[in-house]
């Protein structure tokens, strides 16, 4: 009954952990693929052919995703190859440390750059061509630390926080012409960005125990969640925020 084929995702962020199994899942169920990478092409080339090897075409862009002029170079490529976007799923993102009244000006910007003002360029880039189709999906990736907040991730919480409204203003403003606007919010997920997080001796064991179902999240699971929202089984969500946390943060 998941059948993209005939759609066209564009997957930010998509040659590591949750953007690339977003973008494999997607491809699964017959999207084809156009994934951004900041700088590793041989993961970007590796997930590409991964995605391939289901079916569907997958295409791999270099792009810096706070350059205006890389978001639309990589939209404008897409358009060339496939001749449409259907998918738009805001996934490049950082996770860093920084405390208040330590923390510099520069990492500030740096991630409310990356996580947030990239997200902006990106919607802002495709939505002109999802209301000529009369049809879109955007999903953004949040984060609890969005809904919730996080000690010594302030800047991090705040993107994702922005991020989060920003997605339900555009989907009350984009639901007439057919383009959902939605966020999926993980918790915990095993991927590179929280390794060195996880493998601190005691602390995976910690975090499980916060957890009710008592595991980490892997990217498969978030990207279950993604899938749902690029479905004809999403139909009714606009401005909605999917937490997948394992019942570590429940919010209303």
């Amino acid at each position: 009954m998941l059948d993209l084929s005939g759609k066209v995702a564009l997957v930010t962020g998509g040659s590591r952990g949750i953007g690339a199994a977003i973008a494999e899942l997607l491809a699964r169920v017959g999207a084809d693929i156009v994934l951004t990478y900041a700088s590793d092409r041989r993961s970007a080339e590796r997930i590409a052919k991964e995605v391939r090897s289901f079916g569907p075409e997958c295409l791999a862009i270099r792009a810096n995703a706070v350059r205006a002029s890389d978001v639309r170079r990589t939209v404008r490529a897409t358009l060339k190859r496939f001749g449409r976007i259907d998918i738009l799923v805001n996934n490049a993102g950082i996770w860093t440390y920084g405390a208040i009244g330590k923390m510099s000006e520069r990492v500030w910007d740096e991630t409310l750059d990356v996580n947030l003002k990239g997200m902006f360029l990106f919607c802002n880039e495709v939505v002109p061509y999802m209301k000529k189709q009369r049809f879109g999906r955007i999903i953004n990736i949040a984060s609890t630390a969005g809904q919730r907040g996080e000690a010594f991730h302030s800047h991090y919480a705040a993107s994702k926080g922005g991020m989060i409204a920003f997605t339900k203003s555009i989907g009350a403003e984009l639901a007439p012409y057919g383009i959902l606007a939605n966020c999926v919010a993980p918790g915990w997920v095993d991927t590179d960005m929280s390794a060195d997080a996880l493998r601190v001796p005691g602390s995976l064991r910690e975090i499980t125990k916060s957890i009710p179902n008592r595991r980490v999240a892997s990217p498969d699971d978030i990207a279950g969640a993604a899938l749902f929202l690029a479905s004809e089984f999403s139909t009714h969500l606009v401005g909605s925020t999917i937490s997948v946390n394992g019942g570590g943060v429940m919010v209303g």
